[in-house]
């Protein structure tokens, strides 16, 4: 099971972090020993009764990190298909992917914060309509195929990545349930539950059922589908709880209490941890490499 962390591309506060600290925390992750860096996709934050607030462009964050980095791993998770042409993000994705000698997951969902939608002069009609097309357009592409689609939101005549790509790159996404899981059924390598602390969590567990129902439902083994989890980690120090807000959902403890509580994920079959440390410091990255290097003396797979 690889375990990697979320990049601090929006702080709770008004500013996000500068690319010096994004910099500073990729490089603390890759020497602590930890597999992956991610990073989420977002414009502007504006809920109600809340200070607006914004994050790092992850395109140009992910790009940056491959030449400042080494061996770990780079996803996203996820970007939102309705920010950018299909076709042109497959094409950056394979150029990205070569850069970096293979290291990148391509994660893509449909998005949902619409204030950012609208801010940006995105479309906000057909969410699901636009990602299912553009699922459909990325994964011939990323599969090296001469790729003509007449969607009704997106549409290519006869595309091709030139050069090819150099490997097929894996196509992950997220869903909450509905026609969602049936398009990450159909169309990607792997799917991520979050946020959570357990991987019995009833939730996580509803989710990962009916993401075998879809699985069926479109003519595929559920097995071949790769499960991951994005998992919230909370450390004293912390401020806030982890994303979702409620503290229930939060892994907490020292470096065996992590350790033990991402070896149950990866006795649940989960092969890819993510986690959303609060704080998203260096000291908490330096905590986790803790944990991974428990994981590793006890033989993690």
């Amino acid at each position: 099971m690889k375990v990697g962390v979320i990049l601090p591309l929006g702080s709770h506060a008004n500013q996000p972090s500068s690319w010096a600290e994004v910099r500073a925390y990729a490089l603390s992750a890759e020497a602590a020993g930890l597999d992956s860096l991610w990073a989420f996709d977002h414009a502007i934050f504006r809920f109600p009764d809340s200070e607006e607030r914004g994050a790092l462009e992850p395109w140009t964050i992910l790009s940056l990190l491959g030449a400042t980095t080494t061996r770990i791993e780079l996803g996203s998770l996820v970007l939102g298909m309705r920010f950018r042409h299909p076709a042109v993000l497959a094409k950056a994705a394979v150029t990205l992917d070569e850069a970096v000698g293979g290291r990148l997951t391509l994660g893509v969902g449909a998005g949902w914060h619409d204030p950012e939608y609208h801010a940006f002069g995105l479309p906000l009609d057909n969410r699901l309509n636009r990602t299912e097309e553009g699922f459909a357009i990325l994964r011939g592409l990323l599969d090296g195929e001469r790729v003509t689609y007449p969607g009704r939101f997106w549409h290519t005549d006869d595309a091709v990545l030139l050069p090819p790509p150099a490997r097929r790159i894996s196509l992950l996404s997220s869903a909450r349930g509905g026609r969602m899981m049936r398009i990450v059924a159909q169309w990607a390598d792997a799917w991520n539950g979050a946020w959570v602390a357990r991987p019995d969590d009833a939730v996580l567990a509803g989710r990962s059922a009916e993401l075998d129902r879809a699985c069926e439902t479109v003519g595929r083994d559920p097995a071949t589908l790769e499960r991951t989890a994005g998992v919230s980690v909370r450390f004293p120090e912390a401020d806030l709880p982890g994303p979702t807000g409620d503290r229930d959902k939060d892994l907490m403890g020292d470096a065996a209490a992590l350790a033990a509580g991402l070896a149950a994920f990866e006795a649940a079959g989960y092969r890819h941890v993510m986690i959303w440390p609060e704080p998203m410091s260096i000291a908490s990255v330096e905590r986790i490499g803790e944990a991974v290097a428990l994981l590793d003396r006890a033989g993690r797979t």
